[in-house]
């Protein structure tokens, strides 16, 4: 199982992604058209596709990694080119989390339990 992330530079998102998440790539296909990183702890393999248009609307599928502390998740990410989305941090129930950004603008949320 693979979790897709399109991007118009794959191998420059595929530096911030395998930073993030300690990971490596796995595999290049396609002159960088494709780029597939290692799966890890429990993580599904993430490809890199590179497309021609920008990200422009909200994602309709993100992850939700989990951290230990959303302080540290959050200035890695920073960083390493990303953003923290809107500043805020939401509880739910036991979890907490913080929506940030890759430098493509993909969201996806650190979430530790409360």
């Amino acid at each position: 199982m693979a979790i897709t992330i399109d991007a118009t530079d794959a191998r420059r998102l595929a530096a911030f992604w395998t930073a993030l998440l300690n990971t490596e790539v796995e595999e290049e296909l396609d002159d960088g058209r494709y780029v597939f990183l290692a799966g890890r702890d429990g993580l599904p393999q993430l490809c890199l596709q590179r497309v021609p248009e920008p990200k422009t609307s909200k994602d309709r599928v993100h992850l939700d990694l989990s951290v230990d502390d959303l302080q540290v998740a959050t200035d890695l990410a920073v960083s390493l080119g990303g953003a923290w989305v809107d500043g805020q941090d939401r509880v739910l129930g036991r979890d907490a989390w913080r929506t940030l950004a890759d430098p493509e603008g993909n969201e996806f949320d650190v979430i530790v339990d409360a």
